[in-house]
């Protein structure tokens, strides 16, 4: 697989782009902050015979610039039409998690004909701002030397990397918190997309102009129009979320038409890769995906 910038053909933008297999295309949309190495994470449950992903660093992340004069959400729905535009693909399944929950919904709403489904995982829905964090997680989450901590932690310290890193995005604690890391270490593709992910979520150096983007952006949501959105929505929450609060998931599946909202107890803010029926949800993913095109 190799990642190239793509170029809309008014030449305007490049998008770092990376697509992925064959078959049923899927748009993968990572969260805030994030990059086209979560979203290849994050997409990595799409079996490469049956889906095309096509993987993509949002404005202001890696390999991505953000225009300071097209910084909207709505700007960054075009953008990713005219990447669909320059890679052949008339209509897309949307994979969106967190951050990336409200491009999907915009592009469903402003590109209706280029979206054949979408599926939301623990994906902000209105306005949302980062919640306060101690000294310690802002090391971790927000700082270069940070950066390297949690991807030396994940390399040595596994048990200290994903029980920080759901101790950080859920209300979970005490013998629950345990239980959960505990199964996630025993679980082959659960632990592997927990240690992976560590290495993409901080804001620093090249995901710093995003991350200010989208809080500044998302801060200011006032509607995402979500009711004018006709493609097919699978919503998927966990309700030990606490980085998004479920509360954007229901509002989503409660005015989106026909939207299918999953429910997973005790899942955390990465419950569609890391819960104990993460399996499970991930098949209805797949058919639904699938199913739409």
């Amino acid at each position: 697989m190799s990642i190239e910038p793509c170029v809309r053909s008014d030449g305007a933008a490049r998008v770092e782009t990376a697509v992925r297999g064959a078959g049923v295309p899927v748009l993968v949309l990572h969260g805030s902050p994030g990059g086209i190495d979560a979203a290849m994470v994050m997409s990595r449950f799409l079996p490469e015979d049956r889906f095309r992903t096509v993987l993509v660093s949002r404005p202001g992340y890696l390999g991505t610039a953000l225009d300071p004069e097209h910084a909207s959400i709505d700007d960054e729905a075009d953008l990713l039409a005219g990447v669909l535009d320059d890679l052949g693909i008339e209509r897309v399944g949307v994979l969106a998690w967190s951050g990336g929950g409200p491009v999907a919904y915009r592009l469903a709403v402003r590109h209706p004909d280029r979206v054949s489904a979408v599926v939301a995982a623990s994906a902000v829905s209105g306005r949302w701002v980062p919640g306060r964090t101690g000294p310690v997680e802002y090391l971790v989450s927000h700082t270069a030397i940070g950066a390297r901590l949690a991807g030396w932690a994940a390399r040595h310290l596994p048990h200290a990397a994903v029980g920080g890193a759901i101790t950080g995005v859920s209300s979970l604690h005490g013998r629950s918190l345990r239980r959960h890391v505990q199964g996630i270490l025993g679980d082959t593709e659960r632990r592997a997309f927990m240690l992976d992910m560590a290495a993409t979520g901080n804001s620093s150096g090249a995901h710093r102009a995003g991350w200010r983007n989208d809080v500044r952006t998302f801060g200011a949501i006032e509607s995402l129009e979500l009711d004018r959105i006709g493609a097919p929505v699978l919503v998927v929450h966990g309700d030990a979320d606490t980085e998004v609060v479920v509360s954007h998931s229901v509002r989503a599946a409660q005015q989106i038409p026909g939207a299918e909202l999953v429910l997973l107890s005790g899942g955390t803010h990465f419950a569609f890769w890391s819960h104990r029926e993460a399996t499970d949800v991930q098949a209805r993913a797949q058919e639904f995906l699938a199913a739409s095109l």
